[in-house]
């Protein structure tokens, strides 16, 4: 079991030089910083919306990297493995590092349709990032590489199928960066209503293999209004995702356990 956090993704850099690679990258180039802080500056600053920012990258990145490693420990094999356009499993799980760590840059233009704005803005980042973390990689793989990427970006959208299993993953991951606030509906800070006071409630987020299914998400909560963020977020974001019969979901208040996916 582990705790959704910022720090989460570094027990995957510690066994991969590429995860490593790419992460620094993310982590240091000027586009995607500027980018990253601009995205922020529009949803805390203009609009004052929870964070959206470098934080809400680094929580998405490692919980989506949890998640892909549980699935493939029950024999789920990632899309891009499939159809050859990785070659190997640390190729896929860069993959989805580099889609949660950037799914959210959009913002940086406007929040309506961020996921397809980020899609857009990602492509010669993403160009840059492979060069730099694969430079194995070259020619037709290393663009369909890239179009993976913008697919998982461009599928955080609630309502938008995500096609692959690391799409799948990185839309669930970013549905699991909710604990004290941090909850995936924006809401107006410092105004009390339902947003507010159900992502307020949520203590700690953890991911596990499950009982019954290959991968547990178990929210711990204050109290039952944190359930409005599992249903408005979490659940609309497992459905629209190829692997939701892999995923269970348990809200813990206190003493009380209650099953509420499937």
């Amino acid at each position: 079991m582990v705790v959704v956090s910022p720090w989460l993704v570094r027990k995957f850099l510690e066994t991969s030089n590429v995860l490593r690679s790419a992460y620094e990258f993310l982590e240091s180039d000027e586009e995607v910083q500027s980018l990253v802080e601009m995205a922020n500056i529009m949803a805390v600053g203009r609009l004052r919306y929870n964070d959206h920012g470098v934080v809400h990258s680094r929580i998405v990145s490692g919980a989506a990297l949890e998640i892909l490693d549980l699935l493939m420990r029950a024999n789920v094999r990632p899309s891009s493995l499939e159809v050859g356009i990785s070659r190997s499993v640390e190729e896929a799980m860069l993959i989805v590092l580099a889609s949660a760590y950037l799914h959210d840059i959009g913002n940086a233009v406007h929040r309506e349709n961020h996921e397809y704005l980020g899609s857009l803005l990602a492509k010669d980042i993403v160009d840059r990032m492979l060069a730099s973390a694969l430079p194995g990689v070259e020619g037709k793989r290393r663009r369909m590489m890239r179009q993976e990427i913008l697919h998982a970006i461009y599928a955080t959208e609630t309502n938008t199928q995500a096609l692959t299993v690391e799409a799948g993953v990185v839309k669930v991951a970013d549905g699991t960066d909710m604990a004290e606030g941090r909850a995936r509906i924006p809401y107006k800070l410092g105004k009390i209503d339902m947003h507010s006071t159900s992502a307020l409630s949520i203590k700690r987020v953890d991911i596990s293999a499950g009982s019954s299914r290959p991968v547990s998400i178990e929210v711990y909560m204050d109290n039952f209004a944190g359930l409005f963020q599992i249903e408005a977020v979490l659940k609309p974001k497992i459905v629209s995702t190829r692997v939701a019969e892999y995923f269970e979901v348990l809200m813990k208040v206190g003493d009380r356990e209650i099953r509420v996916y499937p």
